[in-house]
């Protein structure tokens, strides 16, 4: 009899300890599984949101209408189009009285655009992507005044890939659509996307 029950009180003990555990499974879980398919949101659906550069005319809308604060939209470089100029109408204001680093001097508001001197008469320009809020100043005196060698585009790492984009909906060039996530970037070194047949 008391063989009985000590078998009796082990099955029970062993089910409540299945039951105990899988409990904790069971919460743990979703908190595991949540940020990994919040990780591959921008693949999910198969599809992204991209800026055509060709067809951009730097409104200043992706900043103002992103749901993200600052913008998904970042400015990019296409370092083999740059000339490398001295005088660079992305990075200095028009009619500047001095070509020099000082902030009164940049076009670009929060100071997202570097200025590295290479040699004579040359210099590098970077982006820090994290000081960088999508307004296109940079782009727009770029092209204004340069070779069109920056660009706008969506950084897909900072991107909530909304259903319903409420830049897409609001920019007046029709320049944002959906992509296959496989040919994420347009890049305006390659030149105009072929169009699909």
């Amino acid at each position: 009899m008391q063989d009985q029950m000590s078998r009796q009180k082990n099955k029970y003990s062993s089910r409540r300890d299945f039951v105990s555990k899988a409990g904790k499974i069971l919460v743990t879980a979703p908190l595991v599984a949540l940020p990994l398919a919040l990780s591959r949101k921008t693949t999910a659906s198969g599809y992204v949101w991209q800026i055509d550069p060709f067809k951009c005319t730097q409104c200043g809308q992706c900043k103002t209408n992103c749901v993200k604060t600052p913008s998904a939209v970042k400015c990019y470089h296409a370092f083999v189009m740059c000339g490398y100029c001295d005088l660079c109408g992305g990075y200095l204001r028009q009619g500047v009285r001095t070509i020099s680093t000082g902030a009164e001097n940049q076009l670009c508001p929060t100071g997202a655009i570097t200025r590295r001197f290479v040699e004579e008469p040359y210099f590098e320009y970077t982006i820090n992507e994290d000081l960088c809020d999508g307004c296109g100043k940079c782009v727009k005196g770029c092209i204004d005044f340069g070779n069109g060698s920056l660009y706008l585009q969506i950084n897909q790492e900072l991107c909530d890939n909304c259903n319903d984009c409420l830049i897409a909906r609001k920019c007046p060039s029709d320049a944002i659509s959906r992509v296959p996530a496989g040919r994420q970037y347009i890049h305006k070194a390659d030149g105009p996307p072929v169009p699909e047949s």
